[in-house]
């Protein structure tokens, strides 16, 4: 059975959805900017949790919200919309930078293999359902208006606090000042905030010209597309304090139940040891690994040897491992895949892109004994054991490699190939990929030079074509040459 922890309960639990389809909710990204690499670890997690239901037969009814407004800079309701902020910045409109950004982010996904949930929600097409949730929470008496919002009262809703476990004392004696006198408790947060005149983004309310919270729409999307209460709630650990906080407080008041079964959340990923960070320049993104001549699953592998709720360390040394090892296994996958049912030898030739040891495809391992079939049912235990404790990726891909170490087997291969359908590596292409993965030495990218790539990309994405060009050709003139892949990432090259 499979068994997922629980960060309500802080315990490992029993899976055991409500229904035969598993209803599923995922926070998305907020579309100001490109994803970067932590963000998308937190999307690997969310598409190995749906995989791994898959594989045990369940089938998924699962939203994902686009946040492309409310999010403030801060989570606790201080600053600007980081829609608005970054529309002044870059000169575009938020629907402009929703719709470059969303379509950037779904590229990378789509690179790494993640999935997409069945349903992709965007917050501006469901304003309606937002206003209708805060009007209900103000009728039954957990909301309250000041000059500014609308604002949840947490005082009305004794179990705030449960999912983070947070002391509220505590968080009061270290606060800052309040900003808003108005508010009951520095804790309550805005559903709905009342804009100004020249505020860009704005709808019509029973409050008057405003804008929704960032917490509501979670909510509210939930509730439409899945009921009063669904299975699973995911999310990245930062959304635990504040974020799904709120989200529990404001969704169990309007319901008067438990409204979430299970929520689970990604850990954190760290750069060279430390905090990501912009102002430290180590928020890399998936187009600048592949600068550095690292594909997408390179990632995807790199991501899958460490449990979701540890802390990942990203190195580069660590993803050169990751690739490394990522084209070994597809080595020794291509041996199985080459091999007949009995172990012997289905074709010859050698494996596309073997490393330097030259390894061959066909030439160890051809006994002729075939598979042992005790061994295969336990290497498949063991794998369907793995996934089922929590999702123990890297102890299912370490199964995988102890079955790949058995004499050549069609049968093998079979199987890791079944395996696959968790991991998301196209194994199914090994030979392909381990011949991408064995590329040329890497190259030291200028950082003038990753910069201008940077804003070609970010051209692009605003299909701004004249930019793009004279890019390319400033580029070019410095001696690199850029090639674009489909899935709107790029290759720097050295003319």
């Amino acid at each position: 059975m499979l068994k997922l922890y629980n960060t309500l309960s802080r315990e490992k639990e029993d899976f055991k959805p409500a229904a035969k389809t598993v209803t599923m909710y995922s926070c998305g990204p907020t579309v100001y900017n490109y994803a970067h690499i932590g963000n998308l670890r937190t999307y690997v997690f969310m598409d190995l949790l749906r995989r791994a239901l898959k594989f045990d037969g369940y089938k998924i009814k699962g939203v994902m919200n686009i946040t492309d407004v409310g999010h403030l800079l801060s989570d606790s309701d201080e600053g600007e919309d980081k829609m608005v902020k970054a529309s002044r910045e870059l000169k575009k409109s938020p629907a402009e930078l929703a719709a470059a950004y969303a379509e950037a982010f779904f590229c990378d996904t789509a690179a790494l293999n993640i999935g997409r949930p069945e349903i992709i929600a965007k917050a501006t097409d469901h304003i309606k359902d937002m206003l209708d949730y805060v009007t209900e929470l103000q009728k039954k008496g957990y909301a309250y208006e000041t000059d500014d919002g609308i604002y949840f009262d947490i005082g009305a809703f004794p179990d705030y606090g449960k999912l983070s476990r947070a002391n509220l004392d505590e968080q009061i004696a270290g606060a800052r000042v309040e900003v808003n006198s108005q508010k009951r408790h520095p804790a309550d947060f805005a559903l709905w905030k009342k804009a100004e005149k020249n505020h860009i983004m704005q709808w019509d309310s029973p409050w008057g010209k405003g804008y929704p919270g960032w917490h509501i729409e979670c909510s509210a999307m939930s509730r439409k597309y899945l009921g009063s209460a669904f299975d699973i709630h995911t999310g990245g650990v930062d959304h635990i304090p504040i974020h799904h906080e709120n989200e529990i407080a404001q969704s169990e008041a309007r319901e008067g139940k438990k409204t979430v079964n299970y929520w689970l959340h990604g850990e954190f990923m760290l750069v060279d040891g430390g905090k990501m960070s912009k102002s430290l320049g180590n928020t890399y993104t998936l187009s600048d690994l592949a600068a550095r001549g690292y594909p997408p699953l390179a990632f995807r592998y790199f991501c899958l040897n460490t449990h979701y709720r540890k802390k990942l360390n990203f190195t580069f040394e660590g993803l050169a491992a990751a690739k490394t090892a990522l084209e070994r296994l597809c080595i020794q996958l291509t041996k199985h895949k080459n091999a007949s049912a009995n172990g012997a030898d289905a074709k010859s030739g050698s494996v596309a892109g073997a490393n330097a040891s030259g390894a061959d495809a066909t030439s160890a391992g051809t006994s002729g004994t075939g598979a042992d079939e005790s061994k295969i049912e336990t290497y498949q235990k063991e794998f369907a054991d793995a996934i089922n404790d929590d999702l123990n990726v890297p102890l299912a891909l370490g199964v995988l490699w102890t079955m790949l170490k058995e004499p050549p087997c069609r049968k093998i291969y079979d199987i890791a190939l079944k395996f696959d359908a968790v991991f998301g590596l196209d194994l199914h292409k090994s030979a392909e990929l381990a011949a991408a993965l064995t590329d040329e030495p890497q190259q030291e990218i200028p950082a003038a030079v990753a910069a201008l790539a940077e804003r070609r990309l970010a051209a692009r994405a605003a299909k701004n074509w004249s930019l793009s060009d004279s890019l390319r050709d400033e580029l070019k003139s410095n001696g690199w040459l850029i090639l674009d892949a489909k899935d709107g990432t790029y290759t720097l090259k050295k003319e």
